[in-house]
């Protein structure tokens, strides 16, 4: 088949190419004009360029394609004017899903986010049905893949073949960026993280979140969403992991959230005033006080899907960032 992969210059998008050239399929990627395409060297793919937020760009993309992958989204956690994730992540992800369905798109795979999931108050693990509202999303990039989900969920009942997937917190190989998390790695093996909160995470390697969205294509029901992660983590032993393996001491000094939240406000003031990228957003502390613990079973029972131990994909992370500095 031939497949269409928005975000193949980023991180999880081009782990999705690589597997389904892996696979032997056809692969045309969407990129803007300029964008950073260290991702796509090496590829036999097709570039063709375009942008979410010219629709116009969009249907020539998806011409002669059988299958979509939508991974591209602003992944930030702060940004200047917010309106701009709203812009990409929900009228993009319209603009492209609409474009697929005028090309006759035999198959559409949405990369959501386990952002967009309800988390048990008793401490379970969350799960595609859990329980959630728009108003439950802490903060804007959260809020604007919860308003991105609903509208794939739209065209699925409008009889657009989307299946939809939630990675939860991807590591591994070519975060060029990096990702929040890709920084939390990046920071941690250079010991710049001598303390942490009390947080929890999903870990899982981005590779087998890759391999996740191609089952989805092949096993996937329209309509569907699927968890794709792997071991729910507390921070702690995520750093101390990373640790151990850059051969660094571990963080031992836990500090409140409360402790942490005006290092936040100040951060993303000096970034509004220097244009940098604040060390510390607001919204990460107050997604920081609910562990983001989730199970993958049922992608695990319908798919077939399955994750390597959290180490390896550590192990993998903190390797690549050490080849890269």
């Amino acid at each position: 088949m031939r497949a269409l992969v928005t975000g193949a210059t980023g991180f999880v998008g081009s782990a999705v190419a690589r597997r389904l050239l892996r696979d032997g399929h056809a692969v045309r990627v969407l990129a803007r004009a300029g964008s950073d395409r260290r991702n796509l060297q090496g590829l036999d793919v097709e570039v063709v360029e375009g942008d979410l937020t010219r629709p116009a760009s969009l249907l020539p993309a998806c011409d002669g394609c059988e299958v979509l992958f939508h991974v591209a989204a602003d992944y930030r956690l702060w940004a200047p004017d917010p309106a701009v994730l709203y812009q990409a992540n929900v009228e993009g992800t319209r603009a492209i899903l609409e474009a697929a369905k005028r090309a006759g798109v035999q198959r559409v795979v949405y990369t959501s986010s386990v952002a967009t999931l309800g988390i048990p108050k008793d401490g379970a693990p969350g799960s595609e049905i859990t329980p959630v509202t728009v108003d439950d999303m802490i903060g804007h990039y959260k809020r604007s893949k919860f308003l991105a989900e609903e509208v794939a969920r739209q065209y699925a009942s409008e009889d657009v073949p989307v299946v939809i997937v939630n990675p939860s917190t991807p590591i591994g190989p070519h975060d060029i960026k990096p990702t929040p998390t890709g920084r939390i790695v990046r920071d941690a093996m250079a010991g710049r993280l001598p303390a942490y909160v009390d947080t929890g995470l999903n870990i899982v390697h981005v590779e087998d979140v890759a391999a996740g969205h191609v089952l989805a294509y092949e096993r996937g029901v329209v309509g569907e969403k699927y968890i794709l992660g792997g071991y729910n983590m507390s921070l702690r032993d995520v750093l101390t992991e990373i640790a151990q393996i850059a051969g660094r001491s571990p963080p031992k000094v836990r500090l409140p959230h409360a402790a942490v939240m005006p290092v936040a406000y100040v951060a993303e003031a000096w970034a509004r005033l220097t244009g940098m990228n604040p060390i510390a957003t607001v919204e990460e502390v107050r997604m920081s006080k609910k562990r983001m613990f989730f199970t993958s079973a049922k992608a695990e029972r319908e798919l077939g899907y399955t994750a390597r131990p959290a180490r390896l994909a550590l192990e993998d992370a903190v390797r690549w960032f050490q080849q890269k500095r």
